[in-house]
């Protein structure tokens, strides 16, 4: 099939962009493959503490004519996604030694979970942790033993950043394992009503509580379709898992099995083994417009619209918001599942899943099919499924048809024409909104603006009954220079609320929305953000805006508001507290939303 043109126009858009900085960033691992692991060139003492405490791995390692893998790990037993983990590594050390290796734990990276801080103080620091594990991972591998490695990771923070660890080591093979999907619990639109019924004060918070435990029931990954579950769409995409690897559950013969030949194809990949493939070769431009295609057929997060930015920045290839905005134009919407439809990620997996996907689009020529992966040159053996057959991990063609259309669809039959993701610009600034979950009757609204500089102060004007007709809900300084650019999830109950009464409303924030926005516009990612002066900052009650994911349109209909001075709020109650005040200079050096938001440079 012939690659679409778009797809082909903005990837040659983004190489010629790209070019000064990709380039220097080859040079760098070119250079760091042929100086290679120092372990063998380690004096006799480092050696020693290398190996002192690897028990019967030592003569191996001494010996270093065998790979080494360095496991990085996001291990923690307070996230669900993450407590499978604690079992990994003894399963990939068993599985390098069988492939005639050895693997040692390289190090931890913090894990925080957004579903807990959401609407507190510590989601403050949620998106700065990008960083912080990229930085943690960077340490984990700076010992420059390892010939590969593996990385455990799953939500929403934690898979970016490893992606952007991975890449300052990109001379080393990497390969992802992920934890896989809880098993489905309370359906997550009676979860959502309940959530509404509390918002409104039709329940009491032992109903709440009951609700919110049957959907998070057990180990596993919270099963909508937010950002840990994008993460994991794109690992396939950008040919960083294993086929089929991504919604296997957690504590199956079938999970265990993918992560013991992870380790094994981790260490095959290796200059020590028959495929040497570091990641530098695997994520280039193509697998990074492979992922932004993928990050659009399936209603993705908005938070990848940052992140992707990011992770492709640490290779040095540039990617703007307009490369999204083009894709996703010329992509179908094929996948529904929450909050864009009514289906789970199990779900969407037994009909067909990741497999069926790529299939379709490849065959559409909405992908690149020569991209490198770590199981092999071409993204065509992403539409395998892993089985086992003899008690052997095989691999087979997918069934190549949709086993539940209202969950998935091929892609000349999508449930739309277009992807699930809108560029906004216009007087105010520039924006995205994630629109497969908002009704087309909802995706074009003029009003004038209720403007708040918080969260709590919206939902005081909700509780005292001022959100009164058609209105724009303005919520600004939560960008990542004025307060770390949480996700204001919280305020996604109430809002649906007004909109469910009839009333025309929508979300303009310089923050971020969950990676579950659903079915309320929600223009996001302001930039200029507030606290750089940008026009959001000089918005007052009773302006009016137009939001227009039709045309891409984020205008300021009211005369001279460009003209006045910014609003200049006390923002030191952001400074201190639960750790905030160790992130000053995250604060005082990050890069704008539409660079990434992140304190590393191209």
């Amino acid at each position: 099939m012939t690659l679409n043109s778009t797809v082909q126009r903005v990837t040659d858009r983004i190489i010629e962009r790209s070019e000064p900085t990709r380039s220097r960033y080859l040079d760098r691992m070119h250079a760091a493959k042929l100086k290679g692991p120092s372990r063998a060139h380690l004096s006799c003492s480092g050696q020693a503490h290398a190996y002192a405490a690897s028990g019967p791995d030592k003569g191996q390692l001494a010996g270093g004519a065998s790979g080494n893998l360095g496991i990085v790990s996001a291990y923690n037993d307070m996230l669900s996604a993450h407590q499978p983990f604690e079992r990994f590594p003894d399963i990939i050390r068993e599985a390098a030694r069988d492939g005639g290796g050895t693997a040692q734990l390289a190090g931890g990276v913090p894990a925080m979970c957004d579903g807990v801080t959401q609407g507190e103080a510590g989601m403050e620091l949620s998106l700065f942790s990008r960083d912080v594990i990229a930085l943690a991972a960077s340490v984990a591998l700076s010992h420059n033993t390892f010939d590969a490695a593996v990385f455990l990771g799953v939500c929403d923070k934690i898979v970016p950043g490893l992606v952007i660890a991975a890449q300052a080591f990109g001379h080393l093979p990497a390969v992802f394992l992920p934890a896989g999907p809880m098993a489905s619990g309370m359906p997550n639109d009676e979860k959502s009503k309940v959530r509404q019924k509390f918002a409104a004060g039709e329940c009491g918070r032992e109903e709440l509580m009951a609700a919110e435990m049957a959907a998070y029931h057990g180990p596993g990954t919270c099963t909508f379709y937010g950002t840990a579950n994008t993460n994991q769409m794109l690992m396939e995409f950008m040919g960083l898992h294993l086929p089929g690897a991504s919604f296997v559950q957690p504590n199956t013969d079938l999970r265990d099995a993918l992560t013991r030949e992870g380790a094994k194809r981790a260490l095959k990949l290796s200059a020590l083994g028959n495929d040497y493939t570091p990641v530098c070769h695997v994520l280039d431009e193509k697998a990074f417009v492979n992922g932004i295609v993928g990050l659009n057929a399936t209603g993705g997060s908005t938070n990848l619209l940052i992140h992707l930015v990011a992770m492709a920045r640490a290779g040095g290839i540039v990617l703007d918001w307009q490369d999204f905005s083009e894709l996703s134009d010329v992509t179908p919407l094929t996948a529904r599942i929450y909050p864009n439809g009514l289906a789970d990620v199990n779900h969407f997996h037994a009909a067909g899943g990741l497999g069926f996907l790529i299939g379709e689009l490849l065959e559409a020529g909405l992908l690149h099919p020569d991209t490198q992966t770590v199981a092999g040159r071409g993204l065509g053996h992403y539409t395998h499924d892993p089985y086992f057959a003899d008690g052997e991990l095989c691999w087979r063609k997918g069934g190549g048809q949709s086993l539940n259309t209202k969950i998935l669809r091929p892609a000349h039959d999508p449930f739309q024409p277009t992807g699930g993701l809108k560029r906004l610009s216009g007087s105010l600034g520039t924006a995205v909104m994630k629109v497969s979950a908002v009704a087309a009757e909802h995706q074009v609204i003029e009003a004038p603006v209720r403007v708040f500089h918080d969260q709590d102060e919206v939902k005081a004007a909700f509780k005292a009954g001022d959100l009164t007709g058609d209105v724009i809900v303005v919520v600004r300084f939560q960008g990542p220079k004025a307060n770390g650019m949480p996700e204001l999830h919280s305020l996604t109950p109430l809002l649906s609320i007004l909109q469910g009464r009839g009333q025309k409303v929508a979300l303009v924030t310089d923050g971020r929305m969950s990676g579950a926005s659903g079915k309320v516009p929600a223009a996001i990612h302001v930039c200029p953000e507030a606290v750089d002066g940008g026009p959001i900052a000089k918005l007052q009650d009773g302006d009016r805006l137009r939001v227009d994911a039709v045309t891409g349109e984020l205008n300021i209909l009211t005369a001279g508001v460009t003209e006045r001075p910014a609003a200049m709020p006390d923002l030191s109650a952001n400074e201190a507290g639960i750790g905030r005040e160790l992130f000053a200079s995250f604060r005082n050096t990050v890069s704008p939303a539409t660079a990434g938001a992140t304190i590393f440079g191209a």
